[in-house]
């Protein structure tokens, strides 16, 4: 009697389940039957707003409802990043940010949400390589004589960074530690009057993505010396990269979009698949922008997510990284 019981119970189960199954996978052949938003947690006209907003009409060209940018700045992004996470996870509230998504909680006093917990990642859809900026008037012309020199000055040379623990912050940090060199880092708010120091010769070096520093140096106000990406970039083609001089250096700033935890997986894997879609055709516009498309799965962001907190967690905490 008890076996049948259990078998009874067991049947209802599974004819749950694949009822389940059945209404995730129509839910989301139906999805979207509404604007979905998009939270962008800056403010508009920089590139990570750019970007949103290029990927945002193709979504919604090819999915039939209109994608609407909700610019929430604030906080490091953590205000709009919160908006989210206590958002339904049904699909029409997205978050598209920066890599200060991941990493501003381990630098930040408090954040109202966990990163791995809260949100399920969607896909990866663009890296910023980055680029190491020199006052003009230096000695300094690649990265060995950048070496050579702060080498020569120790602990003299000033690095801005444009935003405690932002991908530029990191990225300085960690040339510091591979090049074995010590240099002071200087905080600013923004990128703008960071570069105005660095032309003006009040600070020696900036690093940060290369689409900020590409008229300057194009122009002659500031050298670029190297870019932190793998290989050279279309932009610079005769800036080496870093790792031609450090070997397996490698850093970028990226952008990427989630969802609200517990989002259903069939929804979250269509939308991978229309962003992959839409990257197919960004392609172009996005290396005018100084950034790299990154087609691929939802699997793939997970796991590069999961090596970049721990690759950006070990740098924070080696340089005691803290935002006021």
């Amino acid at each position: 009697m008890q076996r049948k019981h259990f078998l009874r119970a067991a049947l209802r189960a599974a004819v749950g389940a694949a009822a389940l199954v059945a209404a995730a996978g129509s839910f989301a052949q139906t999805y979207p039957n509404k604007p979905v938003r998009v939270v962008v947690p800056f403010p508009p006209g920089g590139t990570l707003d750019t970007v949103a907003r290029m990927l945002a009409q193709r979504l919604g060209d090819q999915m039939g409802q209109p994608f609407v940018i909700e610019n929430k700045p604030g906080a490091s992004g953590v205000i709009g990043g919160d908006t989210v996470a206590k958002a339904p996870a049904d699909g029409y509230t997205l978050l598209f940010s920066a890599s200060t998504h991941t990493t501003a909680p381990m630098t930040l006093k408090s954040v109202p949400y966990n990163v791995t917990q809260d949100f399920t990642p969607v896909a990866l859809v663009a890296k910023a390589p980055l680029s190491v900026a020199i006052n003009k008037n230096l000695p300094i012309t690649d990265i060995k004589s950048l070496l050579a020199y702060a080498k020569a000055n120790p602990g003299k040379m000033t690095f801005a960074v444009g935003s405690i623990g932002s991908a530029g912050h990191l990225s300085t940090e960690m040339l510091k530690r591979a090049g074995h060199i010590e240099y002071m880092i200087v905080p600013y708010k923004g990128t703008a009057p960071a570069f105005q120091d660095l032309i003006g010769g009040q600070i020696d070096g900036f690093i940060d993505p290369i689409l900020g520093s590409l008229q300057y140096h194009k122009s002659g106000m500031l050298r670029v010396v190297a870019v932190t990406s793998a290989q050279r970039v279309p932009n610079l083609p005769d800036v080496p990269t870093v790792a031609e001089t450090i070997p397996g250096y490698e850093f970028y700033s990226w952008y990427a979009l989630w969802a609200p935890a517990k989002t259903p997986q069939a929804i979250v894997q269509r939308l991978n698949t229309e962003v992959n879609k839409a990257l197919a055709e960004m392609g172009p516009k996005l290396k005018e922008q100084g950034l790299l498309a990154t087609p691929g799965s939802v699997e793939d962001f997970a796991k590069f997510q999961r090596a970049d907190m721990e690759r950006s967690q070990k740098i924070v905490t080696e340089g005691n990284i803290r935002a006021e």
